[in-house]
């Protein structure tokens, strides 16, 4: 049973979303003591050459200015840290994430707190936690060689150590709106909580 859920929506449409309904959904089913929610709807801002810096000043060194750069980036991490679950409501767009969600990437792949580096490759250091990406598309089918967002959220969660992580679609709305909705709330059933 998950007891923290984080829940992500990154669709710009509050009313009508598909994946906001699934990831409602989601989260119902998983019926967690808490819910922790980022809207990506609100503006977040772009790594810069400032974040960098900061990132990569040692913690014990960095100045007052650096530890506020960072401190949208460390309560995001502290998010997913405290999760069991992560639920990422995702709608593809022009074949891939939408930009605040690749925004939300940048700031949590932290080299050293969510991953490191050895010999042998990149680990990462959130493992044993799950998630459940909830995506919407007009036309493109997931898991097809032009879905380059639940491919790419895969990979950028098993870079920070998340590798159980289950795809519900509501794909090609544009071609079969009824039975690709009711296809992915039948998959939302079946998760197990």
């Amino acid at each position: 049973m998950s007891t923290t859920v984080l829940r992500i929506d990154s669709s710009v449409r509050k009313e009508g979303s598909i994946s906001r309904d699934l990831t409602d959904r989601i989260v119902a089913k998983l019926a967690p003591e808490t819910v922790l929610t980022r809207d990506l709807t609100e503006e977040l801002p772009l790594i810069d050459g400032n974040w960098v810096g900061a990132n990569f000043t040692p913690a014990d060194q960095r100045t007052d200015e650096q530890k506020a750069t960072l401190a949208l980036s460390d309560s995001m991490i502290e998010e997913l840290k405290s999760a069991d679950t992560v639920v990422i409501g995702v709608p593809i767009y022009n074949f891939g994430v939408p930009a605040r969600l690749k925004a939300w990437v940048d700031l949590v792949a932290r080299a050293g707190v969510t991953f490191r580096y050895t010999e042998t490759g990149p680990i990462g250091l959130l493992e044993g936690k799950r998630a459940i990406i909830a995506t919407a598309s007009g036309g493109v089918p997931v898991g097809s060689a032009t879905d380059f967002a639940t491919t790419y959220l895969k990979q950028v969660l098993a870079f920070i150590g998340i590798t159980d992580v289950t795809i519900i679609a509501a794909d090609q709305l544009a071609i079969d709106p009824e039975g690709s909705v009711k296809k992915a709330q039948d998959a939302v059933e079946q998760i197990a909580a």
